[in-house]
């Protein structure tokens, strides 16, 4: 396969975004991918703070009063696992977009590749990251970091506990990864989301963070992130283009903000 670095590259720098129109993004740029060869690296925070449902997730899982009461914006994910709770402090996301031919086909490979700037950002961080090496049973099926570890794409630290969960799906002809990394926890917060939650105990013997692990600031993180990602695709300095931003806005109007997606995972006509 040709080197990923001899392609053109783009790198959109840390902007706060609504969940809804941070996951349309993510379908924006694998059309620009799939139909303008544009490649896509991101990292991107959430504002207001977000629940990200997992593609097959039920939502009776959720505590919808407390999120309402919260200001928590609920939203699905086109990728399965459990749902993330992200807010503009203790979570740092990020996704990759190119387009399906470029990458293996075979999932476990393509994961591999894909995460390996995920980790060389962590050892630039200090943080000693690795993938899961067996399987680990779940402590609450409805959290992600919570679920079983698989070795594919949950990322731990230190003594064995999850600091990244990444994800991949296909859409027009275009592949996109995007994975959440803990920069602080917020156990109360977290747990509080879902309807019947283990105790915050349960979720420190799992979680660890970026800032638990070295004690860097979050501007530190970021930039070390993006540089890294920046470097290792040889990426350009780069932005949606007005274009993509409004159609962003129009799927996420249509699909990611519309309960017929987020409560009965139904695409809408125009997605």
């Amino acid at each position: 396969m040709t080197d990923l670095a001899d392609r053109e590259w783009r790198l959109i720098r840390e902007t706060a975004r609504p969940g809804p129109l941070n996951m349309a993004l993510d379908e924006i740029a694998a059309e620009t991918a799939a139909t303008d060869g544009v490649r896509t690296v991101r990292v991107y925070s959430w504002e207001p703070s977000t629940l990200s449902l997992g593609y097959h997730q039920d939502p009776e899982t959720i505590d919808w009063d407390f999120c309402e009461r919260e200001g928590i914006t609920v939203t699905r994910r086109p990728t399965g696992g459990g749902a993330i709770y992200h807010d503009a402090v203790g979570d740092i996301s990020y996704s990759i977009v190119a387009p399906a031919d470029e990458l293996p086909g075979n999932l476990m490979d393509s994961y591999e590749l894909l995460c390996q700037p995920l980790i060389e950002a962590f050892d630039r961080m200090g943080v000693d990251a690795y993938f899961a090496e067996a399987e680990r049973p779940a402590i609450h099926e409805p959290a992600c970091y919570l679920r079983k570890l698989h070795p594919a794409h949950d990322v731990l630290a230190g003594n064995g506990r999850k600091i990244s969960g990444n994800a991949q799906y296909r859409q027009r002809d275009a592949v996109i990864q995007h994975g959440s990394i803990t920069f602080s926890r917020t156990p109360e917060r977290h747990l509080s989301t879902f309807t019947d939650p283990p105790d915050v105990d349960t979720f420190g013997e799992r979680v660890t963070s970026v800032r638990e692990q070295v004690g860097i600031n979050r501007k530190a993180a970021v930039e070390t992130l993006e540089s890294t990602l920046g470097e290792w695709f040889d990426t350009h300095e780069g932005t949606f283009s007005d274009d993509e931003l409004d159609r962003a806005g129009t799927r996420a109007e249509t699909k990611y903000a519309n309960d017929n997606w987020t409560v009965e995972r139904e695409e809408p006509p125009t997605a």
